[in-house]
Parts: structure tokens; C-alpha cells; sequence
């Protein structure tokens, strides 16, 4: 059966090396970037269709899922790959922090945007977190706009453990409704994903360094394997994966409350009702 596979973050790095890996003749693929230039290049190349949108804005992100409503009748796996470290403390222009809004609420704004046509397909979801979940995280439920504390790694922490936390409550809400979601950490990477940063984490994945990392297409393994393999019987819908196996995560991914307070909170954060459907 033919599918559509949508796939954030693409221009470059994990993302694009996922979409060289998924395009699969007969099967749709769409890229999604926020370079013009990169993220055509990447479509041009694998010939898939692509759509341009920076998560630091969310009406970029409401118009791109109207824009994937309006031209895919079914969407069968949405990798929520965009992310990445920033520097100093920044408020987009929808006045949350910028790392906690481009890793999170930008794709929970999307994934939920896009639900009924997810649940209607019984589609995948797959969102790319990190080991900082476990090593950087300093999270706090009462301070997801860090503004009491701030630090770079900090919040890319908070941010990878918050991506863990949505999908184990996307889990948990719909996925008896037809929604498989998992989080994976793609290991460390020599890729551009901390370019914006002003901390020692562009030093250690970027320049020189990337010699001793993984490529982007060897961090983009699990995701290809969570997008290709079979449900139920290769993984596990609601876990954390490394390596293509459950991976430990920080403590906090298993509390339940404050999953369900992240999910509240976030749907207040982006607009969303508390009972939207």
C-alpha cells in the first residue's frame, strides 16, 4: 500500500538523511524545512514534495498543517525531527522560549493539528528526542518558559524529555483510537542541529569534531526502523528507543502527572482547548 510520510526538520542532518532512506518508489514524501534553499534542494533531489515553515513561529506551523490537510488525503507516518540547541534566552514571537517552542510546542501544535487525519490512518508517530533528556534535564513542570532559570543545555534537556513526555501521553489519550507513537534518541551526531548555539555543544558536534561522530544517516536509523518495521511485533508504541531497542530515560518520562500536565499546559501554550478534538 502506497503511504505518505512527512517528515520535519528535513533540509539537513538526521531529517534529510531519514528522507534519502524513506523514499521509497510509490510512496509520497514530504519534506518540511525552514531553509528555502535546503529544503528544495533535498525534494529536487529525492523528487518528493516539500513545504517551507520555521517552528519559532506557530502560524507557520497552523498554515502548514492546513496546507498537508488540504493536499494529503491520509498521512501515514509524521516525523517530528525539527529541533534543535539555542544560544541565550530568546522569546519567539509567540512570547515562549525559543528552544522549548521549536522542539516541542511546534510539533505538539502540528501532531494535534493533524489527529483526525493521524487517527484516520492509523499512522506512526515519531518524534526525535536525545539522551539530554536524561543528562541535561533540570525539568520543571511550574517553568516550562524558563523564566526563573535558563541555560542553553538545560533547556534543549527539558525540551528532549518533554518530547518524550508527548509521547507517552499521545500514547495514552489516542492510541486506542489508531495512533503508534514512539520517541528515539538517534545518538550523538556531527550535524548543523546546534549551529544557533553559543555553548560548548557547537563546538562538540560541529567543525572538527564531526569526524569522531555518527553520520547523519547512522542517527537516522531508528527512525527509519520505527517508520518501516512492523507495530507490535519490531517495537512498542509509547516507549523511548536507542539503537532499535527500549532505551532508559530520565525518571520524570514515567510520571504520569506530569505528563498530563505537560499535554494541559501545552494545549493552553498554543491555543488549543483542553478538550480539543
Amino acid at each position: 500500500m502506497e503511504r505518505t510520510v512527512v517528515i520535519t526538520g528535513a533540509s539537513d542532518g538526521i531529517g534529510a538523511a531519514a528522507a534519502k532512506m524513506l523514499a521509497y518508489p510509490g510512496d509520497t514524501l514530504v519534506v518540511v524545512g525552514r531553509s528555502a534553499q535546503k529544503t528544495k534542494a533535498i525534494a529536487d533531489e529525492l523528487e518528493s514534495d516539500y513545504f517551507l515553515a520555521d517552528f519559532a513561529d506557530l502560524a507557520q506551523v497552523r498554515a502548514l498543517a492546513a496546507e498537508l490537510l488540504e493536499k494529503y488525503p491520509r498521512i501515514d507516518v509524521l516525523a517530528n525531527n525539527a529541533g534543535g540547541i539555542m544560544g541565550p534566552r530568546v522569546e519567539t514571537v509567540d512570547g515562549f522560549e525559543k528552544t522549548f517552542q521549536v522542539n516541542h510546542l511546534a510539533p505538539f501544535l502540528l501532531t494535534n493539528l493533524l489527529r483526525k487525519r493521524l487517527v484516520e490512518n492509523r499512522a506512526t508517530v515519531i518524534n526525535t528526542s536525545s539522551a539530554a533528556n536524561q543528562h541535561m534535564s533540570r525539568f520543571n513542570i511550574e517553568d516550562l518558559n524558563a523564566e526563573r532559570k535558563y541555560s542553553a543545555q538545560t533547556a534543549y534537556g527539558n525540551a528532549k524529555l518533554a518530547n518524550i513526555l508527548f509521547t507517552r501521553e499521545l500514547q495514552k489519550r489516542h492510541g486506542d483510537h489508531g495512533i503508534s507513537a514512539a520517541a528515539f534518541h538517534p545518538g550523538v551526531v556531527g550535524s548543523n542541529f546546534a549551529a544557533e548555539s553559543t555553548s560548548l555543544a557547537k563546538l562538540a558536534y560541529g567543525g572538527l569534531a564531526r569526524r569522531f561522530l555518527l553520520s547523519p544517516a547512522q542517527g537516522a536509523d531508528t527512525l527509519v526502523w520505527l517508520a518501516t518495521t512492523t507495530l507490535g511485533v519490531d517495537w512498542v508504541p509509547g516507549q523511548y528507543y536507542a539503537k532499535r531497542k527500549i532505551a532508559r530515560s530520565n525518571k520524570l518520562a514515567d510520571d504520569e502527572g506530569i505528563a498530563r500536565s505537560l499535554w494541559e499546559q501545552s494545549a493552553a501554550m498554543v491555543g488549543l482547548a483542553p478538550d480539543w478534538d
